[in-house]
């Protein structure tokens, strides 16, 4: 058997309120709408992962999913420009990431992150 795909589901009476956060700032596609569920994603292929975290590094709050964008700074830029409150961040993490905090329209904590070179 093998894992060919994790989704993951965030309950909420608004489901149109994901448009503005996840496809019209982050860029992803709609890639099914049911009216009780809109799934967005990417035609591009990605890696399986599912992390356990007792923290969200340092010593920030676990966060309820992490995206990883090509340009955090864009991305950060997007958010504010939005009204979107930023939690934490931007920072160069001493493990080799760029990141911010912002909480999705549904209340999710949401790491925003671009891997950087480390000096």
């Amino acid at each position: 058997m093998k894992v060919k795909r994790i989704v993951t589901n965030v309950h909420t009476h608004d489901i149109a309120a994901a448009k503005r956060f996840y496809q019209d700032i982050l860029g992803l596609d709609i890639q099914m709408d049911h009216g009780w569920i809109a799934t967005y994603g990417s035609s591009e292929e990605m890696n399986i992962q599912i992390s356990f975290a007792s923290q969200g590094g340092s010593d920030t709050a676990t966060p309820d999913l992490s995206i990883e964008v090509d340009d955090v700074d864009t991305a950060l830029e997007r958010m504010v420009n939005a009204g979107f409150s930023i939690e934490y961040g931007p920072v160069d993490e001493v493990w080799g990431v760029r990141r911010f905090y912002v909480r999705d329209p549904f209340g999710q904590l949401v790491n925003i992150l671009a891997h950087v070179t480390v000096e």
